[in-house]
């Protein structure tokens, strides 16, 4: 696997399970985020030299094909409108999430998600999408480069839009999900290509 970028290589892609990848894109800047956009086809340039992307399907969240992990660590909390999958639906779902990665080339980026350094988490965001990238880059904080060696992340989201879910095999309600579980801080987020709910999962 080729990896280019500053990173921590101690603690890698494969920590998260992804294994067999193709390459990963490291804390890509803007303009290289920019250009693989634009050769691999997933954007274009607007006349005022803005990146524009199509999002299919979903133009917005899909609240009802958001999930969580219900377990000890989040039985308690307040579920009226929200829903639940079981801990082995979830981990079908992220073997198979991880099958899915295998001989991709994904982008990865080390942000935080919060300004107040008592409530700040260290996130990692795995995309398949260069633009999804740019998309969270922008949207989070960046740490200094050298903070990024060192870097250890405390929640890890991983975005492949290509991925489709199988409501009986994962307990979703459609080929689209968006599953969490708290208490390994993992968000999988499948089959949508609207960048919001990378977001929202921070």
């Amino acid at each position: 696997m080729q990896e280019t970028g500053l990173r921590n290589g101690a603690f890698g892609a494969d920590k998260f399970g992804l294994k067999k990848l193709k390459e990963v894109r490291w804390n890509l800047g803007a303009p290289q985020l920019y250009q693989y956009s634009l050769s691999s086809g997933e954007a274009v340039l607007s006349a005022d030299g803005a990146l524009c992307a199509d999002t299919g399907e979903f133009t917005g969240r899909s609240p009802k094909d958001k999930f969580t992990v219900r377990d000890a660590s989040t039985e308690k909390m307040w579920w009226a409108g929200n829903q639940s999958i079981t801990s082995e639906q979830f981990d079908a779902l992220y073997a198979d999430f991880l099958t899915h990665a295998e001989g991709m080339s994904l982008f990865a980026q080390d942000l935080y998600g919060g300004a107040d350094p008592s409530f700040q988490i260290k996130t990692r965001v795995f995309t398949e999408l260069a633009w999804h990238s740019l998309f969270i880059r922008t949207l989070l904080i960046r740490p200094e480069a050298s903070d990024l060696a060192s870097f250890v992340p405390e929640l890890t989201i991983i975005d492949l839009p290509s991925f489709r879910a199988d409501p009986k095999r994962h307990g979703c309600k459609s080929e689209n999900v968006v599953a969490i579980d708290f208490a390994r801080k993992i968000v999988l987020i499948g089959g949508s290509y609207y960048a919001g709910e990378m977001k929202k999962s921070v």
